[in-house]
């Protein structure tokens, strides 16, 4: 994911800021409590295809 991309992009529920996390080919919004999924290399950012992020999954992204 291209740095400057990734500068832009903001969760479309909070308008927080996104962490990339390439190991699961996912951007995610703390905020939200979200992960919106990257398929071929394009960030999917519609609350419909994220999914919900657990306590423990948060714990592990700090």
């Amino acid at each position: 994911m291209d740095n400057k991309l990734l500068e832009l992009l903001v969760c479309p529920v909070t308008k927080g800021p996104l962490r990339h996390h390439p190991q699961q080919q996912e951007l995610v919004s703390r905020s939200a409590r979200l992960a919106y999924p990257i398929r071929d290399g394009i960030p999917i950012l519609l609350e419909s295809e994220a999914r919900p992020l657990t306590d423990e999954e948060l714990e592990r992204l700090e």
